[in-house]
């Protein structure tokens, strides 16, 4: 969700604006049909909870254009536990285990705490990234 709404963060600092600027990219790519967005219950329900009704419009506008949806089940919720033991926040955990459910091959976030503390994690076949890193990746 994080990485959705960078486009309408304040973008006085330089990475929040290179990453905005990485994310219309990657939404871009997704509308062009050379990449996927994947949906999931996870980011309706953070997106529903958001109170910036502005932000609101955006992430739906953004998930109408997703290729799949990943509804939470018993080994979604089962996956999320695992990472949240493993100190992960537990609707980040959600994301994760809905990519990891859709065998995405990239989970795109601006958190770098979750950035640092999936990388010590199996999560396999999805690899967490940076917009910056996802851009290079799908480039590559």
């Amino acid at each position: 969700m994080c990485s959705l709404q960078r486009p309408l963060d304040d973008k006085s600092q330089l990475r929040v604006l290179v990453e905005a600027q990485a994310v219309l990219g990657l939404l871009a790519l997704c509308e062009s049909g050379k990449a996927d967005l994947i949906a999931s219950d996870a980011l309706v329900f953070e997106t529903e909870a958001n109170p910036n009704a502005v932000r609101r419009y955006h992430a739906r506008q953004a998930m109408a254009r997703s290729a799949w949806f990943v509804k939470s089940d018993a080994q979604v919720n089962a996956r999320a536990r695992m990472f949240i033991d493993s100190g992960i926040k537990p609707l980040d955990a959600l994301h994760l285990a809905s990519a990891i459910e859709a065998r995405a091959d990239f989970l795109c976030t601006c958190d770098d705490r979750f950035l640092k503390r999936a990388s010590s994690l199996n999560t396999a076949p999805t690899k967490v990234v940076s917009p910056l890193e996802l851009v290079s990746e799908l480039e590559s």
